[in-house]
This record gives C-alpha cells, sequence and structure tokens, in this order.
C-alpha cells in the first residue's frame, strides 16, 4: 500500500467576510436621485419668494392698522409736532420691525415643515421674498396711511387743529428684518431638526471592524 507523493494542496481558505469588497454595481447611484431635481428647487424656491411677497399685503395692512400715529398741528405758517417729546415715531418703525420678525418666523417655519433638506435654493429664496415682501408691505401702509401732502391737509384740518402725520418708515433697515428672522429661524430648525447625512463608515460594504485576510 503507498500512499502519493505530492498530496494535493488544500482549497484556498477564503476569508468568511471580505472587508474590502467592491459594493454591487449600481450603490450609490440612488443617493443621486435622492432629492428634488434642480428645476423642481427653483421652482419650489420661485413659489416661496413670490408667496412672501404677497404676504407683504398682510404686513402693510396689519403695519397701517397697528402702528401709532404720529400727531401734527399748524399754526397757518408751519406745520410741526403736536408731542414734541412723543415716541410715536420710534413706534411706528418698532411696529413694523416686530410683524417682520414674526412674519419672518412663520414663513421659516412652514417652509422647513414643507422642505426640511433644505438647500441653497430656499435661502435665496427666503432672503429675496422677505425683502420683496417688505417692500410691499412698506408701500401699501403708506398708501392706506395718511395723505403725503401735508401742507394740503393742514389747511383742511384747520389753525390749531391736530391731524395724523402720513405713515413713514424712518429706519429702512426695518425691511431686511422679514429676510433677516426667516433665515436664522430656518438655519436653527435645518441644524435641530433636519436629516442627517449617512456616515459612509457605516455602510455595510464599509464595516467597522475589518478582518485582515490571513495569508
Amino acid at each position: 500500500m503507498t500512499a502519493p507523493l505530492n498530496p494535493p494542496p488544500p482549497p484556498h481558505h477564503q476569508p468568511p467576510h471580505d472587508a474590502w469588497q467592491a459594493p454591487p454595481a449600481g450603490y450609490g447611484l440612488g443617493h443621486q436621485e435622492d432629492g428634488p431635481g434642480m428645476k423642481t428647487e427653483l421652482r419650489e424656491a420661485a413659489i416661496i419668494a413670490v408667496a412672501m411677497a404677497v404676504g407683504g399685503l398682510l404686513l402693510g395692512v396689519l403695519w397701517w392698522w397697528l402702528a401709532p400715529h404720529v400727531p401734527l398741528v399748524s399754526d397757518d405758517t408751519t406745520v410741526y409736532l403736536a408731542d414734541t417729546e412723543g415716541e410715536q415715531a420710534i413706534g411706528v418703525d418698532g411696529t413694523f420691525t416686530l410683524l417682520a420678525l414674526g412674519l419672518g418666523l412663520v414663513s421659516a417655519l412652514v417652509v422647513f415643515l414643507l422642505r426640511r433638506g433644505g438647500g441653497i435654493a430656499l435661502v435665496v429664496a427666503l432672503t429675496v421674498g422677505g425683502v420683496l415682501g417688505s417692500l410691499v408691505a412698506w408701500r401699501l401702509g403708506i398708501w392706506l396711511g395718511p395723505t403725503q401732502d401735508v401742507v394740503a391737509h393742514a389747511k383742511e384740518a384747520g389753525k390749531g387743529v391736530t391731524f395724523d402725520a402720513p405713515l413713514e418708515l424712518g429706519a429702512k433697515g426695518a425691511l431686511l428684518a422679514w429676510s433677516l428672522s426667516a433665515l436664522l429661524v430656518h438655519l436653527g430648525l435645518t441644524a435641530l431638526f433636519g436629516p442627517r447625512d449617512p456616515d459612509p463608515f457605516e455602510s455595510p460594504y464599509y464595516p467597522q471592524n475589518p478582518q485582515t485576510p490571513q495569508a
């Protein structure tokens, strides 16, 4: 009885798990298809900007309704403030600013609930929409308020009779309050509750503890 002089080599050892195996074909394509395309983002951004501009009508009406009245009086030669120590003019600017800040918060919340993914297009829409809405509100409030012809209004009121000054926005920086509020609130909501990017090291194709194949 004889034994073979050259026994066959043992079968090649295959590691139980190849730590660096290539992902299957098509892996990663799904991530490129996630979320809306560029055209969809631009369309949504345009809708948001237009909606905020239309919302400026509400801001303008509220500003005209809630802003304090600035009393004026005339002596037939000069028109001057009836209350020289009053703070009504400051209150007019403050009312506009507070209302714009509130609408900025609401705008950011609505946009975040509709589009949690965020994106540059939404940031631009909130910025442009807030400015447009503020401009619409500013001009509408002036149009709804007392006439801009102070001299004619003084003659109509008569000597020594108090009348309301035109509705004016002294601090033009208030026109940016809506946009700033919307951007800050949206940034905070996205940072706290927005979706997170997946960690590539947690992928099943890249295990946490790769095994070194034995020689």
